[in-house]
Parts: C-alpha cells; structure tokens; sequence
C-alpha cells in the first residue's frame, strides 16, 4: 500500500538543525518583492540590516537557503509515504509563531506526519514541523498539507472541514501587491529549487504557459501585505497565518488581498486581478495581537 497509515503516524519525528543569517532573510524578503521602492523607510526595513525586521513566514525557508548549501530540490522522504511525487500538491499552509524570529539564529526543527486524511480520490498528508531555540523554548510550529491524488479511499478519517470563509459583505480593507517578472527566480534561492518555478519548458511540460510563482512566495506575499498595510508594520503582532492554496501565479501579475476584522481575527481572500479574480489563497485566516 503507498500509504502505511500507522507507520505514518507512529513513526519517530526526525529533526534538523537549521541556521540562518541576515543575509538569508534580505534574500527572503528579495523574493516576497520586498524593496520595490527602496527609498521608502517603510519597505527599507524589510532589505536593509539595519533595524532589520522578520517576516514570519520566513519560517517556512529558514535554515534551506544559501547558508545552507542547498542547491537542488528536496523530495519528500516520509516514513509510511511511499506515492509518486508527480500527483502531489501543496493543498494548504498554517504557521503559528510563538516568538519573534531573530534576523539571525539557530533551530532545532522536529517533522512528523501528524494526520493522513481520506478525501476519496485523494489522501491529504498533514507534515508538522516545531521549531525550538538553542535554550528549549518554542519558536514555531507549522502544518503542511499534501495533497496526493489517487491515494484515498483507504477508510480513514476525512479530516476538519475548511474555516475561514470571506464574510458576505465589503472588505474592511484591500491590499495590493504586484509581483516581479524574475519574483520566482529570486524566491527559488531561498528554498524551493523545483525547475517548475524557473524552466520554460518544465512549466509546460506540468501544464502551465510558462514558470509559476511558489505557492509559498503567494503567502509570504500576502503575510508581508498584511503587516504593512493593517498590522503597522509590526511582524510580532502576528500570532498565526492559516490558508488553502486556490490557484497558480504568474511572476508579474498581481496579488489583491482583501481583509474582513473580527477582533483580533482577520479572515483574507488572496485574488489575481489580470484573470479575472481567480483565486490564490483561500479560507485565509490571521490571528493578530
């Protein structure tokens, strides 16, 4: 069977060390479109050392980019998961930060299978990630939702329905964020190196016009727009940042994020305003301070 569920489950979580530097960061935030105007205080916080703010979604990358020495794609080697890596995809994302991430630090990282979903034609692989600090205490805790196509129908749990609907009524506020022609190159240094982001030709090959933009780079995207534009600016004030992948970017078109308040949750709906409004990201939400 590709899928052992109880070997999934009951697996031992493998840890990592991860480090990064300052340098790992600006190249993030390079690849979030981060200082588009560099003359702007506002956006020279995110690429300048000096005063150097974090973009939580950093997590996702931290200790997997050029410090690292990483130059070539990761697979995904998960004890009990044994699928063809051409029917996944990256269905959704939560990432909770339990303390601001320094401009430059040390983690231990521990990953583990924390549930498999039954969708029916397809399984959904939740990976789990916690981060700790060199003294024990917690930095972050993210879940990863795989999708594989085919995989399902095993009899297994069909996993919590979707939260974060977008309200019916206008959006408290609209954040715009237009993306780089070479936006996916410069994302690719950070992490993901899959040619499907960089070669014309792959890209075809796996159905598209031409190289897409990371599903991840839409979020950090979006998590950078939301500090900015509601949050002041602040990246501590940000507890949480839970989404679906909806649907692919190109590098040059344009994220509009729309934002409905309630309280200290935001519910957020990622569109793309060249086709039409399609959707990027999902049952979208933020628990802020």
């Amino acid at each position: 069977m590709p899928i052992d569920v109880n070997a999934a489950l009951t697996a031992e979580p493998t840890v990592r060390e991860a480090a990064w530097t300052e340098r790992d960061v600006l190249l993030y935030h390079l690849g979030l479109g981060a200082g588009a105007d560099s003359l702007d205080p506002a956006e020279l916080g995110w690429v300048y050392e000096k005063k150097l703010k974090v973009v939580p979604t950093f997590a996702m990358v931290a200790g997997q980019g050029i410090s690292a020495g990483n130059v070539t794609p990761v697979g995904m080697n998960l004890p009990g998961i044994d699928i063809d890596l051409r029917k996944i995809l990256h269905g959704g994302q939560s990432l909770t930060v339990h303390a601001p991430i320094p401009a430059s630090g040390t983690a231990t990282i521990s990953s583990r299978v924390s549930d498999v979903w039954d969708k029916g034609k397809a399984a959904v692989i939740v990976l789990e990630q916690s981060a700790h600090a060199a003294d024990g205490s917690p930095l972050w805790t993210s879940a990863m939702q795989i999708w594989a196509r085919g995989e399902g129908g095993f009899g297994g749990e069909s996993g919590p329905e979707a939260a974060g609907s977008a309200p019916e009524r206008d959006a408290d506020t609209v954040l715009v964020s237009r993306t780089g022609s070479a936006q996916a190159l410069v994302y690719r240094l950070s992490a993901d190196m899959n040619p499907l982001h960089a070669d014309p030709e792959f890209a075809k090959m796996a159905g598209f016009d031409r190289p897409i933009l990371h599903g991840l780079a839409s979020y950090g995207v979006v998590c950078k727009a939301v500090v900015d534009g509601v949050l002041e600016g602040d990246p501590a004030r940000m507890k949480s940042f839970s989404v679906r992948f909806a649907g692919s970017l190109y590098p040059g078109e344009t994220i509009e994020t729309s934002v409905w308040r309630d309280g200290d949750t935001l519910t957020l709906l990622a569109t793309c305003p060249e086709r039409d409004g399609q959707p990027v990201l999902t049952h979208a939400t933020m628990e802020v301070r």
